[in-house]
């Protein structure tokens, strides 16, 4: 027994200094030279106590590079529509734990060891800033670009493309979509926000499996 519990407090520190080194460490090591006017597009980074999402500003290019969403019934025409807002995670977890009151056992299971991973896109009107569950970005236009193409193969493709999953959303608003790739709690929702803001050009972390370990690194290096 008291073995069990020494590799117990082992693993535990083990966890707590990865955490603290992934936090710490920055990714890339070295910022990029940025020439001075840089910063044309506005990006906001969503987060609540477990999961962060990447909200983007609905232009018309926006909307034609994300067409194909809106041809599985996306409202991202809809007039009050100003962001469109991308989050990549576990299947169970995702699709069967809309609020807290209805976590399962089964979902945080599959979070903690292996499963399919769902990107779930949502489309919002105005996004309060400044908020503590909010921060926002400035991006070149290259860089804005890059992230959208990151996004977008995100989406896993079947033979007719798309693979919307049927009956899957918290309100006419949101979709559900098959995505690539696999979630797991070392390599989840967060370390994907994290490689998408990289590929717009903003330092993370080296490793930011939660929310506030993103947010840390984000403040530090950005």
């Amino acid at each position: 027994m008291r073995r069990v519990l020494r590799y117990m407090v082992m693993l535990l520190g083990a966890a707590v200094l990865a955490a603290a080194l992934g936090t710490l460490v920055p990714r890339p090591l070295w910022p990029a030279a940025r020439a001075e006017g840089e910063g044309t597009r506005h990006i906001l980074v969503l987060k609540n106590p477990i999961h962060t999402d990447i909200a983007v500003p609905l232009d018309d290019g926006v909307r034609r590079r994300f067409a194909f969403l809106a041809d599985t019934g996306l409202p991202i025409e809809a007039p009050g529509a100003r962001y469109i807002v991308f989050g990549w995670g576990g299947r169970a977890f995702y699709l069967e734990t809309p609020t807290w009151s209805q976590l399962k056992t089964m979902p945080v299971l599959k979070a903690l060891t292996l499963d399919a991973a769902v990107m779930h896109v949502d489309v919002a009107g105005a996004i309060l800033e400044p908020h503590p569950d909010v921060a926002g970005f400035d991006v070149d236009g290259e860089h804005f670009s890059a992230l959208l193409d990151y996004i977008a193969a995100g989406f896993r493709q079947g033979p007719g493309g798309l693979i919307p999953i049927e009956n899957a959303g918290y309100s006419t608003y949101d979709r559900f979509y098959e995505a690539n790739g696999h979630f797991n709690a070392l390599v989840g929702c967060n370390t994907w926000t994290a490689a998408a803001l990289r590929t717009a050009g903003i330092r993370t972390g080296l490793w930011n499996p939660l929310p506030m370990s993103l947010g840390w690194s984000l403040s530090l290096y950005n």
